[in-house]
């Protein structure tokens, strides 16, 4: 337990956000010194786009995979506001609740076994921003695999994420013509006034009673006060719990068209994450809380890599690494105590499974 933590400490020491590739970088290096250390043996550095992923195999035959990522939605400087702290058994920092800590977790369970012969590991960089560069490589990765366990944090009260929705993100792009508010406004197009009508058709995509979510979130439009803006933009963020509800939003979407006469509209972007669905997790639930009674299950509308593996059609269980709170937050902490017990879940999963081939 004492090397567990003091290999948390020094990982959550390491600031990673996913936008700096030097310091991510910085962390796998960090990574890789653990894993070698507890495994003996040497990561693949991967790099992709300037993006650093990792990764470790064993045996020629893929059975397993355990993924995780060690970049976070910290910026710099987050050690001073938010520092590194063990205080009455609760662990705190930035990224120690994701996911940092469930990074370490894999590691040492894969150490405790006896034969790694099927293991793979792989920890992204970049998942925090939708996993651009890594999302061909977890892919691959899982499609000749038994199953995916995700170290990423569990749900309250350590719950195991057996459901996700997936993800789509897009860019409303409306294009008018500028002209001057006060002297000729007639003669302009007013990107903002079309993007009002974009807006509240893409609202109007929500379905709640499938649980199905069409946020605009930012906009901007427009670039003095008294020019008729000729530009205008919206990011519209779209949450569901099924493939087909991603796929009549996409559609409808790319439908949109402009309500003003010689207004354009462009779509960017498109469905990003695939739904972790309940079926794909069910049986490796089941078996989990055999291993360990008591275990709960929850379906969250965030999104992780796992929604990857489960988007491939392998097993899929995420939510394996640490319980505490506070993802993305200030009050971000693990407990301390659920640490070594849900390690040892995990090398439960790892033997059950690799018994198998």
């Amino acid at each position: 337990m004492t090397d567990l933590l003091a290999d948390i400490e020094e990982l959550v020491r390491c600031e990673s956000p996913s936008s700096d590739h030097d310091a991510v970088s910085r962390s796998a290096d960090v990574v890789a010194a653990i894993g070698r250390r507890l495994l003996n043996a040497e990561p693949e550095r991967i790099l992709v786009n300037g993006c650093t992923h990792l990764r470790w195999r064993f045996g020629d035959r893929p059975k397993v995979l355990l993924l995780g990522h060690h970049d976070t939605v910290w910026p710099h400087g987050s050690l001073e506001t938010h520092p590194f702290s063990i205080v009455d058994g609760v662990l705190r920092g930035p990224g120690c609740f994701d996911m940092k800590t469930g990074v370490v977790m894999a590691l040492h369970a894969v150490a405790e076994l006896d034969d790694r012969d099927g293991v793979t590991i792989l920890v992204t960089g970049d998942e925090e921003i939708g996993s651009p560069s890594s999302r061909s490589l977890i892919e691959d990765e899982a499609r000749d695999c038994a199953a995916a366990f995700v170290l990423e944090a569990s749900g309250p009260g350590g719950a195991l994420k057996t459901r996700r929705k997936g993800t789509s993100i897009y860019r409303v792009v409306v294009e008018g013509k500028a002209a001057h508010a006060g002297l000729e406004p007639e003669k302009g197009i007013n990107a903002g006034v079309e993007l009002a009508h974009q807006v509240l058709a893409v609202s109007a995509l929500d379905d709640p009673e499938r649980g199905t979510t069409v946020v605009p979130t930012v906009l901007s439009a427009g670039t003095t006060t008294n020019t008729v803006p000729a530009q205008a933009t919206v990011a519209v963020d779209v949450r569901a719990w099924s493939k087909a509800e991603q796929q009549r939003v996409d559609q409808a979407i790319r439908e949109l068209r402009p309500v003003l006469a010689g207004a354009q509209v462009r779509i960017e972007g498109g469905i990003n994450r695939p739904p972790l669905e309940n079926e794909t997790s069910a049986d490796l639930f089941r078996l989990a809380s055999e291993l360990l009674p008591g275990l709960t299950e929850t379906a969250v509308g965030g999104a992780s890599d796992g929604n990857f593996t489960a988007g491939v059609g392998i097993p899929t269980l995420d939510g394996l690494g640490a319980v505490g709170d506070g993802a993305h937050a200030d009050h971000e902490h693990v407990i301390v105590e659920e640490i070594p017990r849900r390690t040892a879940l995990l090398v439960a999963l790892l033997k059950s499974v690799l018994a198998t081939r």
